[in-house]
């Protein structure tokens, strides 16, 4: 049986989360090395991260506002291998400096691929699917990040290949991965591959089902949405980044096996994902999952500095995982998607994406800074752990889908 084009979709656009990511998270175990080398400090290897997620944050909007003009896959496959071109060159950096200019391409590489991709793919995931297939997509930052993590430890450690092996591994297959996108994806999808079906109707444009008001970018359910990401992402991206060094300084883990420990967050998080991301489909509550999710997310943010022992420890990051940013993600991206037309995907998305990646310049290099200040990075779990809260009570000032639905009838 010949799969629809929808499921290509959720295949390939999967494949090209577990390199995004990859390429991320493979700095996360090695920073300790790179630091060695070029005898650097907390607060400059923070920036690395931060200047990376700069200019990431800076292409959210302008790529939004492109690609509903002139097409999601003309700024989707060359921003995607950019990113693997500059993640191989990488591994070559002879200085700091050069290493911190190339991670800022990275990032403006990386920086393309959220607004057009969950773009293209809300177009023709039918809607009674719309959490639960954004949720395999993007379970895909959840394998990502686990290669990263051990692919960057065992490569650079455990055979004693050096860090840069890492990057120029992960450059090539990236590289492949934006080849098999460019192949694979098109712009407009068939008519016979749309949403639309006997059995699952498409929603009427969001213009016409959803009053006015909803439909607006900056609408305030969609602001408060917004705000939620980004306390989402800062507590993330206090993980990724920090998590293994972390583990190695402060609770004196072995160096190899720091990514496996971290790997923890996105192997929990993908059975997690997808079961809230079911339910919810069934149910159309994106709300109250979030509202669900964000305060235990945030209690197990707070124990990772609290635990006493390895096995609360794990604990909490397992208990991150089920309900932290990887599963909370498909509720906010279906929470959008409900309430814009789909002409707008692309700039809801890039909001949705810059308002997070705000957290994502901040966390690195403030992690750092407070460590520096304070001499622990419990201090930038501590604010994480507050931030997340803050989130939830941002939605729990949002409507509740009911009485939009009252609205739209």
């Amino acid at each position: 049986m010949r799969p629809r084009y929808w499921h290509i979709v959720l295949a390939v656009f999967f494949l090209g989360w577990v390199f995004m990511y990859a390429d991320r998270t493979v700095l996360s175990p090695v920073l300790a090395t790179i630091g060695s080398e070029w005898r650097l400090s907390t607060s400059q290897l923070g920036l690395i991260s931060s200047l990376f997620f700069l200019a990431y944050a800076a292409l959210q909007l302008p790529t939004g506002w492109l690609a509903d003009r002139f097409g999601r896959k003309l700024l989707l496959v060359p921003g995607y291998l950019l990113f693997g071109i500059t993640t191989l060159l990488s591994a070559f950096a002879p200085s700091y400096g050069i290493f911190l200019l190339l991670a800022t391409l990275t990032g403006l590489g990386e920086g393309t691929y959220y607004p057009t991709q969950f773009s293209l793919s809300s177009e023709v995931i039918p809607r009674r699917f719309r959490s639960f297939g954004s949720a395999i997509i993007n379970s895909g930052q959840a394998v990502g990040i686990s290669l990263g993590f051990i692919a960057s430890g065992f490569v650079a450690f455990t055979l004693n290949a050096g860090w840069r092996t890492s990057f120029a591994v992960l450059g090539v297959a990236t590289v492949l991965a934006g080849l098999v996108i460019a192949l694979l994806i098109r712009e407009r999808p068939a008519a016979s591959d749309a949403p639309a079906t006997a059995t699952a109707p498409a929603s009427p444009p969001a213009s016409t089902a959803l009053p006015p008001r909803a439909t607006r970018l900056l609408s305030r359910d969609l602001v408060l949405a917004y705000i939620a990401g980004f306390c989402s992402l800062y507590g993330f991206f206090v993980i990724i980044t920090w998590l293994p060094y972390y583990l190695q300084t402060a609770r004196h883990e072995p160096s190899s096996l720091t990514g496996v420990i971290s790997s923890l967050v996105p192997w929990a998080s993908v059975p997690g994902a997808l079961l809230i991301s079911y339910l919810s489909d069934r149910v159309h509550a994106r709300r109250a999952f979030a509202l669900l999710m964000m305060p235990v997310a945030a209690l197990a943010l707070l124990f990772i500095p609290l635990s006493q022992s390895s096995a609360a420890l794990f604990g909490a990051l397992v208990l991150y995982g089920l309900v932290g940013k990887l599963a909370l993600d498909p509720i906010l991206v279906a929470y959008v998607a409900d309430r814009v037309p789909r002409t707008a995907y692309s700039r809801a998305y890039a909001i949705l994406n810059f308002s997070g990646m705000l957290s994502s310049i901040l966390a690195p290099y403030l992690t750092g800074y407070l460590a520096n200040r304070f001499g622990s990075l419990d201090t930038g779990f501590y604010l994480a752990t507050a931030l997340l809260l803050v989130g939830a009570l941002c939605m729990a000032f949002t409507r509740r889908e009911k009485i939009l639905a009252a609205g739209a009838s």
